[in-house]
């Protein structure tokens, strides 16, 4: 049975409650605290007396969320203790005043500022230093380490002054200091001493798969080379590296990532057992070889003999160790050490076995080196799974983390293979038995889940998904679903009603629209992959109106586009881009012609003429995409914004000029209005055809917005597309003549512009929006909500402030310094990306796309 922790002999008087002193306050110790809350044990309830010796300068923050401080949250932000918590339990926290000595025979400990506190019950949760490598000039000025809030601002502030970094560990927190270097504007290196990128919780395969993603994101990579000497000039400041290999590295910035050690030294200094290579030594129940002190966190060598690193297991010591001291029983035996998080943008995630350590175990292994993705299952031979690593796709982490331990209900292949190959199925979280772990930063099970009904009920009433986070997608997926029509999880308004308060108020910035409109939780934070591109988009169709920058890759809007829009082309299948020029009305002189096939041939582009009456150039390098444009602009060409969500072709057959069937001039319309509406970003892409005649070989009808041409004018066709689910344009409006079909379809796109849902076509949107055509019908041609000034100002804006995206590329050396492919080597081609001929032209080099034939294993008894 557990007995009480506050021994009756060296309590401080008979009448007072017994102390509890808390050496150290960083996440694992503000859990300990909120433990003891849970069970009562506090001044306010006269339970308890709890210090708190805090070495920092601030209360405990979220160092696993550390780097976000550089996309713009602040340390208030980061803090995990809430507004009123220690005044409402009578915590007395010290900050900037840490424990320099213990006595152990008098229970006392002793604070940097002189103080004395008697205790009944020591907990020590001093966590963990970096460990820096005893190598020459690691004192030198710019060298710094990256753990603490005060470190990173001291890197900003250094940064300002130095154009490459270095980062020192190729580990978890390591490649998040590359990203902040990244960031922070700085040419960056990884220098790693193992022979691949987070050895310790990655494969061999899925480190190959992290370490391209991560070069092709400019960083440079330096893997099975260690630090020998960091070099400084004259004045003391870092200038250089020399790697282990003989080479050496030029930079002005170094930071050391190489690990951490347990902070032991008071336990060390006062005798306590400690680890031959550190950790303080406890036993299932946290405490120490002195039955009056508990070690928590990652200055704790655990009973299984490891030291955790990690936040969760120190969640579950805190709480062992306050169930134990309040009399309950509770042990900590060791601690899952699965591990999902975004680094540099990248999903990466390892679960249970992930090296396949386990005996007569079988690895599943999916890899698509092109793509960045590596999937591993690890199985035993009965089926149950084991393990596994997920890189670039790690969407299935949430639900295949608990399943660890388990039999898998389907084949563990098709759970890795992508879709066409016999794959994916996806398990959803009701396959989950209540008794499996959602979330293991704080243990929280399926079944304690279930009983709650909000997302926020069960953050307050659990914790899971305060912690990293990685499970919150999991949850809700649990909780009955709600009414909330919100566009995401970071605002509670549609993207219409989003739309409406950044053009009535002005705003031009999605931080700024986040921090003001952004449910609770949310603001201060970065934002998701859901709402990051749709603001983007809105503030892009407005920006003319509220008064932002119309270049979608200056400052903050660079961060929040979709993956085309970052290069200014259509990423290709492999890895190559495509170059689009835009062609108005499919108009062209035989000059232009001749300046396309020149390009062409000179770069050695495939050609394709395209149904929308433009020629695409494939398989131009990124680096050459800058030459490209160079030429094509030179020739009168712009950008056909076939990479954005914006208007991409007007197409037309060639009217009554030609035909002897047309009616009206319908190039000469079609190309008025695809001058006018070019680069106009809207929630979907938007096509759009002009027939001359009834016989309709523009196929207008099968448009978003199409005209065909009447002898009195022309018709106004509404909500048409192809694709996988074609619909016909229905009849907008009748024989118009040219300036009143102009004005109609202004008023037409800018109301989409406005109401539509994200990625939401034209057709969906007509089928989805209250009283459907009629209703949109009286809104732009009847003008039912008095909107159709506005509707019309707000298209005159656009038009005014429209400016060629690439010209202005190609004039501002600043914005080309994006197109390279290595940082570190700016003139060298990405040697992967190949072809080879066919019919006369080329085409990407399938089998080198392809790579190595990987075997999928499959267990005894299943299918292969």
């Amino acid at each position: 049975m557990p007995v009480s922790t506050f021994p009756t002999a060296h309590t401080s008087t008979a009448a007072a409650v017994p102390t509890i002193v808390v050496v150290g306050h960083g996440m694992v110790g503000q859990r300990f605290l909120e433990a003891l809350a849970d069970r009562g044990l506090t001044a306010t309830a006269g339970t308890a007396r709890v210090v708190v010796l805090c070495e920092e300068p601030r209360a405990a923050y979220d160092r696993v969320q550390l780097t976000s401080y550089f996309s713009g949250k602040t340390p208030e932000d980061l803090s995990l203790v809430e507004q009123g918590f220690m005044e409402q339990h009578g915590f007395e926290l010290r900050v900037g005043d840490p424990a320099e000595s213990l006595d152990r025979e008098a229970r006392t400990v002793t604070a940097r500022s002189g103080e004395t506190f008697r205790y009944d019950t020591l907990v020590l949760a001093t966590g963990s230093y970096p460990f820096v490598p005893p190598v020459p000039g690691k004192d030198s000025e710019g060298c710094f380490v990256y753990r603490t809030i005060e470190d990173l601002l001291a890197i900003e502030e250094y940064a300002k002054t130095a154009t490459t970094g270095a980062v020192v560990g190729g580990g978890l927190l390591g490649l998040e200091a590359a990203g902040a270097l990244k960031g922070l504007g700085l040419d960056t290196h990884v220098v790693e001493f193992a022979p691949r990128l987070m050895p310790v919780q990655v494969d061999e395969g899925g480190g190959a798969a992290l370490l391209r993603t991560i070069e092709n994101m400019g960083l440079t990579v330096h893997t099975g080379v260690g630090t020998q000497e960091v070099t400084a000039g004259e004045d003391g400041s870092v200038n250089g590296m020399s790697l282990s290999d003989g080479s050496s590295l030029a930079t002005d910035l170094v930071v050391f990532s190489a690990g951490v050690r347990p902070r032991d030294q008071l336990a060390r200094d006062c005798g306590l057992a400690v680890g031959q290579r550190g950790g303080i030594v406890v036993d299932d129940e946290c405490r120490t070889s002195d039955p009056a002190v508990f070690a928590i966190g990652e200055c704790a060598l655990a009973s299984d003999g490891r030291v955790y690193g990690l936040v969760a297991p120190g969640y579950e010591m805190a709480q062992t160790a306050a169930a134990v001291i309040a009399g309950n029983e509770a042990a900590f035996t060791g601690a899952d050490m699965s591990t999902k998080l975004k680094l540099l943008g990248v999903d990466v995630a390892s679960f249970g076995d992930a090296h396949g350590t386990s005996e007569g175990c079988l690895d599943v292994v999916y890899a698509d080196s092109r793509s960045g993705v590596y999937k591993k299952l690890v199985i035993g031979r009965d089926g149950t799974l084991l393990g596994g690593v997920l890189i670039g796709d790690a969407d299935q982490y949430g639900t295949l983390r608990p399943m660890t331990g388990t039999v898998l209900p389907v084949a563990p292949e098709q759970l890795v293979l992508p879709a066409g190959a016999g794959g994916p199925v996806t398990l959803g979280p009701s396959s989950l038995p209540d008794e499996a772990v959602i979330c293991s930063c704080h243990n929280v099970t399926k079944g304690a889940i279930c009983e709650h009904t909000t997302l926020p009920e069960v953050k307050k009433c659990t914790k899971a998904g305060t912690g990293c986070g990685s499970c919150v997608k999991v949850i809700g997926q649990l909780l009955p679903q709600s009414q909330d029509k919100g566009l995401c999880g970071c605002f509670s308004y549609t993207r219409s009603e989003l739309y409406e308060i950044v053009r009535t108020l002005g705003i031009t910035s999605y931080a700024e629209l986040l921090d003001s409109h952004g449910r609770e939780a949310a603001r201060g934070g970065d934002g998701c992959e859901v709402c990051k591109p749709t603001v983007g988009s809105v503030i892009a169709s407005l920006a003319p109106t509220v008064g932002a920058s119309g270049y979608v890759l200056d400052g903050e809007q660079a961060a929040l586009q979709d993956t085309n829009d970052h290069f200014l082309a259509n990423l290709q299948r492999n890895g190559s881009y495509s170059i689009v020029p835009r062609i108005p009305g499919g108009e062209i002189t035989p000059e232009k012609l001749i300046v396309i096939g020149e390009v062409a041939r000179d770069f050695g582009l495939y050609t394709k003429i395209t149904g929308g009456q433009r020629i695409d150039l494939f398989g131009a390098r990124v680096d050459q995409l800058p030459l490209i444009w160079t030429r094509l602009v030179d020739a009168g060409f712009e950008s056909g914004h076939a990479y954005g969500k914006s208007l991409r072709t007007v197409k037309s057959c060639v009217g009554q000029t030609w035909c002897r069937y047309g009616v009206q001039d319908s190039v000469k319309m079609a190309i008025d209005l695809e001058l006018r509406y070019r680069g106009l970003r809207s929630p979907h892409k938007l096509k759009s055809a002009v027939s001359g005649c009834a016989r309709e070989c523009a196929e207008a009808r099968g448009k978003d917005f199409g005209i065909i041409a009447t002898a009195q004018g022309w018709n106004l066709y509404v909500g048409g597309n192809g694709g996988a689910t074609p619909r016909h344009a229905d009849l907008l409006a009748q024989d118009l003549s040219d300036a009143e079909l102009v004005r109609l379809i202004d008023r037409f796109l800018m109301f989409y512009i406005r109401t539509a849902d994200r990625l939401e076509r034209t057709s969906t949107w007509l089928d989805r929006i209250d009283g459907g055509l009629e209703h949109v019908r009286d809104v732009v041609v009847h003008d039912s909500l008095g909107l159709c000034d506005e509707l019309e100002r707000l298209m005159a804006d656009h038009v005014r402030g429209y400016r060629d995206e690439w010209a202005e590329t190609i004039n501002d050396p600043e914005r080309l310094r994006r197109f390279v492919t290595f940082v570190n080597a700016p003139d060298a081609p990405d040697p992967s990306v190949k072809f080879v001929p066919e019919r006369d032209q080329v085409k990407p080099d399938l089998d080198i796309l392809a790579g190595p034939v990987l075997a999928i294993r499959t267990l005894e008894g299943t299918a292969s």
